[in-house]
């Protein structure tokens, strides 16, 4: 099958659907690639690179519209795009079919099956490597905040110069989503105090790990939606928020909005009252400018300035890094063929009883197929049937019933007659290095149970580092101790050598076990 990469048309619009190191990867798969000529020059990607890669260069769209049997696409499609496409063919891309029905309708005329990379189950984990909605957000989120700087009349960072001192940047980041998170990380790199607030209290841990304060609404509600989004929240929880946002704009240099809500016009959380508090010279960035903006000002598509206070609107903040959007989209294109076509014989097969596949899939060979039904629940093994309770008399308790005392005071009388047999007739040797055992056991379970799971991996590596404490028993037989004429015996030299073999195990062991935990803790603080 020939997969088919026209240039994309819509207005602003740099990136590519696939790119040269990913047609090699396709190829292998067994398909054959067509990229329409200047496709890739937008994003840096010239036409020999293409060739070079394996690729035929076509001279137009309607070249690659005729003879591919599968269409990678960026945007959506135009009228013109849907079109040329051939009956029976496999388009790609973005496509949004919550906010774009007359484009499903004609889609759907033309006999195509369509695979819209905005509709995949995110919640499921096995889709993220295919997940293009979090690709280009968190480009997003990293552009936003050059695009801020650049706009800002000042350093980010706080310094202490001859001239004076200067106060680092305030950056208050309204969503703590991908794209939140992705500006939160890059301004705070930059130096500044960066500020976020979100419905979902569960990403205040993720914001505090990326360097930034998290600001909590005095309100309580969970705000958590489907799909990695926030949802509709009460009018009480509104209010108490734009009280907080009123106070921030205040303080804030610099506000980045991301508050999104699928199939819904961006939520309004600027007011026209709070842009003119802010300082002169003060910078907004509305991520939400394709979807109506998140401040009552914003101008989508342009930078404006109202009362002194900048206020950008792009919606084209992924195509301004179009070479890495381009290569983060192609990869997530190219996992999504990997999944239709797991025989890698270049045949794909839109698998409508695979989650992932089914999510995607909006229209299947002319019949829409959106929205897709509910994710299938993993079903819970069937509870065994609880067993009869035990005649009186016989055993101790039925099924998971917890012990009698009576029973249990039989338990501990029968444990005490075993230890005080072995405390009798045992070497006192033997009962010293026993009762350290069961010491042993006892601290190691407890001391593992009451530790965060999260932590068990530097837990155990340095406990690991510990034990390699036997090296004192490798170094004895290295150099063993004087006797009492102040000789020490020669030991084998078979001996010798497996001691400094063990020497050099237990050292990488110790060093080694060090190393992990503190590699692994330093995840945990900035």
């Amino acid at each position: 099958m020939l997969i088919g990469v026209p240039l994309e048309t819509a207005a602003g619009e740099k990136r590519v659907a696939t790119v040269p190191d990913v047609v090699e990867k396709l190829i292998k798969l067994g398909f054959s690639v067509a990229v329409q000529s200047g496709a890739g020059d937008a994003a840096n990607f010239a036409d020999d690179t293409y060739r070079a890669a394996g690729a035929e260069v076509l001279p137009t769209a309607a070249d690659i519209f005729a003879r591919a049997d599968i269409v990678f696409k960026v945007r959506a499609p135009s009228a013109d795009e849907v079109a040329q496409l051939r009956a029976g063919s496999t388009l790609i891309g973005f496509i949004w079919p919550a906010q774009n029905p007359e484009l499903m309708q004609q889609l759907a005329a033309r006999k195509v099956t369509v695979l819209a990379i905005d509709s995949l189950p995110r919640q499921l984990s096995r889709a993220q490597k295919m997940d293009a909605l979090t690709s280009m957000a968190g480009i997003s989120g990293y552009r936003a905040v050059i695009e801020a700087a650049n706009a800002f009349g000042r350093f980010f960072n706080g310094q202490i110069t001859a001239a004076g001192k200067i106060q680092p940047a305030k950056v208050f980041i309204a969503g703590a989503g991908v794209a939140g998170l992705a500006a939160i990380g890059t301004a705070a790199n930059l130096g500044a105090i960066v500020r976020a607030n979100d419905t979902r209290a569960e990403v205040a841990d993720q914001v505090v790990s990326l360097g930034g304060e998290f600001v909590k609404v005095d309100y309580e509600e969970e705000g958590s939606g489907g799909g990695g989004y926030a949802k509709v929240m009460s009018e009480g929880f509104l209010q108490a928020q734009r009280e907080m946002y009123a106070k921030q704009a205040r303080e804030a240099d610099i506000i980045i909005t991301t508050a999104l809500i699928p199939g819904k016009p961006a939520p309004k959380l600027i007011t026209a009252e709070m842009v003119q508090s802010m300082k002169p010279g003060s910078v907004i960035v509305d991520m939400a400018g394709e979807q109506g903006g998140n401040c009552e000002l914003t101008v989508p598509g342009e930078a404006v300035v109202r009362h002194g206070v900048t206020i950008i609107g792009y919606t084209d903040l992924v195509s301004r890094l179009a070479k890495q959007a381009s290569t983060l989209y192609a990869t997530n294109l190219w996992r999504v063929t990997e999944e239709l076509c797991k025989t890698k014989d270049g045949v794909i097969n839109v698998n409508m009883e695979d989650d992932a596949i089914r999510g995607l899939t909006v229209i299947k060979e002319g019949n829409i197929t959106w929205p897709p039904p509910p994710l299938k629940q993993a079903v819970a093994a069937p509870k065994p049937a609880a067993a009869a309770p035990a005649a009186k008399g016989h055993g101790h308790g039925g099924g998971s019933e917890p012990m009698s005392a009576k029973s249990l005071a039989t338990v501990f009388g029968v444990g005490a007659v075993a230890f005080a047999l072995v405390g009798l007739y045992a070497p006192a040797s033997f009962l010293a290095h026993f009762t350290v055992f069961v010491l042993a056991c006892f601290i190691g379970y407890m001391v593992v149970w009451n530790v965060t799971p999260s932590l068990h991996t530097p837990l155990m590596s340095v406990t690991n580092a510990i034990s390699s404490i036997i090296a004192i028993g490798a170094l004895v037989q290295v150099a063993p101790p004087l006797d009492a004429a102040g000789a020490a015996d020669r030991p084998n030299m078979l001996i010798l050598g497996l001691a400094v073999f063990a020497l050099a195990l237990t050292a990488v062991n110790m060093f080694g076990g060090f190393a992990v935990t503190r590699r692994m803790l330093a995840m945990f603080r900035k």
